[in-house]
């Protein structure tokens, strides 16, 4: 009895998968528009929950006496 053969290629993930439909469906400047615009909500996301972590250090600081 055989073994059966081995794939020598990888399964692409479900990440790759999506990307090679972006690839088909989207032009390359289209591509590049949605991940600056996504990497802008990412960054702001990062700036929202700085912010917030900020005004919980100056909350518990306290005030200085005059």
């Amino acid at each position: 009895m055989q073994a059966a053969p081995v794939r020598a290629t990888a399964i692409p993930s479900f990440t790759d998968a999506l990307r090679a439909v972006e690839s088909l469906l989207m032009g390359s400047g289209q591509r590049t528009a949605r991940r600056n615009a996504w990497t802008s909500v990412l960054e702001d996301r990062r700036r929202a929950k700085d912010r917030v972590e900020a005004e919980r250090v100056l909350e518990r600081t306290p005030a200085p006496r005059l």
